[in-house]
């Protein structure tokens, strides 16, 4: 990261936000895509259920590229 540059992320877990800095962040890497994370304990959530926290991160992702938003929830 460069100096005097910050970086602002949404906790995926908790929707709390995350300023990044290398010392402190908690973060976990995945193939295309970097999750900062508020605490230790969401970051440990995140990595029990990967895969329903990406599944909803789409399914947000999805609504917001259709026509008027309307998406049928429980479809992803």
């Amino acid at each position: 990261m460069a100096r005097g540059i910050r970086t602002h992320a949404v906790d995926p877990v908790c929707g709390a936000r995350v300023e990044a800095d290398e010392e402190t962040v908690r973060s976990v890497e995945l193939p295309g895509r970097r999750y900062l994370f508020c605490s230790e304990r969401c970051r440990r959530a995140f990595r029990q259920r990967t895969e329903l926290f990406r599944q909803d991160e789409r399914a947000r992702a999805g609504a917001l590229f259709t026509p008027k938003g309307n998406v049928p929830w429980g479809v992803a």
